[in-house]
């Protein structure tokens, strides 16, 4: 029903920023709750950043809150992660998903997950 491709992930030296996007295919991308996961080897994927159906709610983890900032078009079906201050612990393939009913930060309840784009940050 719904596809995520993310998109922006490449290797950047530490306090550097990137910009990840995520577009959605399919209907109704407004009534999804996304958020941003990510995952670095040997751990388990672990939330990040979350953003309301319309984009005037925001929650960041804490390793990030001050650095990341959520954010979404629904004009154009696409959800970004702008990273400023990289850090080499923030290397991880990064994984966008879209939630159909909830507010939360667990893994479990996403619906529907992209593929993941990998963010290496070089000290």
């Amino acid at each position: 029903q719904v596809q995520l491709i993310e998109s922006g992930g490449s290797l950047v030296q530490a306090g550097d920023s990137l910009t990840l996007s995520c577009a959605a295919s399919g209907r109704a991308f407004d009534r999804y709750t996304m958020g941003w996961f990510r995952q670095a080897p040997g751990k388990e994927r672990e939330f990040v950043a979350r953003i309301s159906r319309s984009g005037g709610n925001t929650y960041y983890a804490g390793s990030v809150k001050g650095r990341f900032t959520i954010s979404r078009d629904n004009a154009k079906n696409t959800v970004y992660l702008q990273m400023n201050g990289l850090k080499p612990e923030d290397t991880a393939v990064y994984y966008c998903a879209a939630d159909s009913y909830g507010w939360s930060s667990a893994k479990s309840q996403y619906d529907y997950w992209g593929q993941g784009t990998q963010v290496t940050v070089s000290s």
